[in-house]
């Protein structure tokens, strides 16, 4: 059995781990966005894959939830007294990995092939795809103007009112070749922001034609339980967006795409109004507070996938 899961930020890493802990390099793959990258001080920044590969090598700072542990500040409070950009959480030990990166890009190895070389010296063995090799950035529209999504979610803290998203290079991207190859017996969306983790996965030209090719189950755990997000701003986007803060909503969002939600015990979601769009409904624990939990709800995606 062969798995795809969609993942981006930190509730998409922590299911990625539980999927990794109970499956095999040879049953699970994961594809992760790559629209959060940026060029800071002249290194290639990817957040969202750095997040995937600092957990699954268990170097993940788990109390920040973002970036590695053991973390020291040195280099960004020396920018600080020198009046450069300290905005972005630059730590001494992740600089090695934007260091490592940025070289082998200019030597002309693909993105896909940096992935594949950093994930075998940190001793991972699952296969890790970027959602195209071209570069693709995310911008939010808000009512001040357009932001790159690091300057909205890191500088500006998510605060500004959101009015809606763009891909820059979303045209020009492509597939990864080594991934268009595979086939897959169910894919499983993680529960990362539908808007600004998923939807870039989604707009790269003939993705969405690529799963539906697979023909087989497809099925997303919903970020949203009982109108909040555990981490991150989906919820307040909801709102902004004048959506309903629902796992109806997230439902709805990839209705056409998925087969099945994954909602938790907790929500409050009318299933019946999911029932209403063509989709099974799955009642789970998805707060994951330990491995367990990630291991426990990443066996009930599969199982609840193949049930359909």
């Amino acid at each position: 059995m062969r798995i795809l899961a969609l993942t981006g930020g930190v509730g998409g890493a922590k299911l990625a781990l539980g999927l990794a802990s109970i499956r095999s390099a040879d049953e699970v793959a994961f594809l992760v966005n790559t629209g959060d990258d940026f060029e800071h001080y002249g290194l290639h920044v990817s957040p969202d894959v750095d997040t995937l590969l600092y957990t699954l090598a268990g170097l993940n700072n788990q109390e920040l939830g973002w970036g590695r542990e053991g973390e020291s500040w040195n280099c960004l409070k020396t920018l600080d007294t020198l009046g450069g950009e300290s905005w972005f959480q630059l730590g001494d030990r992740d600089l090695a990995l934007h260091l490592v990166r940025t070289k082998l890009l200019k030597e002309s190895m693909t993105l896909t092939e940096v992935i594949g070389h950093v994930a075998t010296q940190l001793g991972i063995e699952h296969k890790i795809f970027p959602m195209s090799n071209e570069p693709i950035s995310t911008r939010v529209n808000t009512v001040h103007g357009e932001l790159e999504f690091q300057r909205y979610f890191v500088e500006q803290k998510c605060e500004p009112v959101v009015t809606g998203f763009r891909f820059d290079g979303i045209e020009k991207a492509q597939m990864v070749p080594d991934l268009t190859i595979l086939s897959f017996d169910c894919v499983i969306i993680c529960p990362s922001n539908p808007f600004v983790s998923v939807d870039p996965i989604l707009a790269v030209p003939g993705m969405r034609d690529y799963l539906h090719s697979l023909h087989c189950p497809v099925v997303a755990v919903s970020p949203i339980i009982d109108g909040k997000a555990i981490k991150g701003p989906a919820a307040k986007m909801l709102s902004e967006l004048n959506l309903p803060v629902t796992s109806y909503q997230i439902a709805k969002h990839y209705q056409g795409l998925v087969n099945g939600i994954i909602i938790d015990k907790l929500d409050s979601t009318n299933q019946a109004d999911i029932k209403n769009l063509g989709l099974r409904v799955a009642v789970e624990q998805t707060i994951m507070r330990t491995l367990e939990d990630r291991k426990v709800l990443a066996q009930s995606a599969i199982d609840f996938a193949m049930s359909l």
